[in-house]
C-alpha cells in the first residue's frame, strides 16, 4: 500500500518528466538543463537529482515511458485473432493505429529520439524494440493465426506484419517527420490512408 510519501514523490516524478519532457521537445537535450527542469516542475534541484541521477538518465525514463502506450494498441491487435468478418475488422485495426500512432506528442518525442540517437543509441534501440518492434511482432503472431484459421495467404507472418505497418502508416509518417508544426492531416484523411492501406495489404494478402 502506497503511503503519502510515496505519493508525494511519484507526483513529484511525473511533474519532474513532464517538465523535462515539454523542455527537451522546446529546446533540444543539449539545450535543456537540470536547473531549467526543476523551476519548471517547481522543485527544488536536489529533488530532481533524488529521483533521476542525472539528465541522461531522466531522458531515458522518458522514453521509456513513452514505449509503455503500445501495450493497449498490442490488445487490440490480439483481438482481431477471433474475427469473424476480416475486411470490418482489419480496416477498424488500421483505423486504431494510424489515430494512435500519429499523435502530435508522440510524433513530436520521436522526433527527438531521432535527433539524439547518437547519443544515447542504447536508449533508442530499446526503445525500437519496446515500441515499434513489439506492435511488429503482434501483426506477426496475428496474420499467422489467421493464415492457421484460412483467412489469409501467407508465407512470411513478419514480412506481412511490415507490409501493413507501411501500408497504414508510411504517408502521414513521413510527412510528420519534415513538418515540425505538427499539422497532423485531417482524421478523415487520416481514416481514409487506413482504409486504403488495409484493402490494398487485403489484396495482396486475403484468401478468396
Amino acid at each position: 500500500m502506497q503511503g503519502p510519501e510515496d505519493g508525494r514523490s511519484a507526483r513529484k516524478r511525473k511533474a519532474i518528466m513532464e517538465a523535462a519532457t515539454e523542455l527537451f521537445l522546446c529546446k533540444g537535450y543539449p539545450g535543456t538543463s537540470m536547473d531549467e527542469i526543476a523551476a519548471t516542475a517547481a522543485v527544488s534541484k536536489q529533488t530532481v537529482y533524488k529521483q533521476f541521477a542525472d539528465k541522461e538518465t531522466l531522458f531515458g525514463a522518458i522514453i521509456a515511458n513513452a514505449s509503455v502506450k503500445v501495450g493497449p494498441f498490442v490488445e487490440v491487435v490480439d483481438a482481431l485473432r477471433d474475427t469473424e468478418n476480416l475486411d470490418r475488422d482489419l480496416a477498424a485495426l488500421a483505423r486504431h493505429y494510424i489515430a494512435t500512432v500519429i499523435q502530435p506528442r508522440g510524433l513530436q518525442l520521436r522526433r527527438l529520439l531521432i535527433a539524439e540517437a547518437g547519443r544515447f543509441p542504447e536508449v533508442a534501440a530499446d526503445y525500437y524494440e519496446r515500441a515499434p518492434e513489439r506492435t511488429i511482432a503482434a501483426l506477426a503472431a496475428c496474420f499467422e493465426h489467421l493464415a492457421a484459421r484460412g483467412l489469409l495467404t501467407l508465407d512470411d507472418p513478419l514480412l506481412a506484419a511490415r507490409h501493413f505497418a507501411w501500408l497504414i502508416l508510411a504517408v502521414p509518417m513521413d510527412h510528420a517527420m519534415f513538418y515540425a508544426r505538427d499539422d497532423i492531416r485531417p482524421l478523415a484523411e487520416l481514416e481514409r490512408l487506413a482504409d486504403e492501406g488495409a484493402r490494398v495489404f487485403l489484396a495482396a494478402y486475403a484468401r478468396r
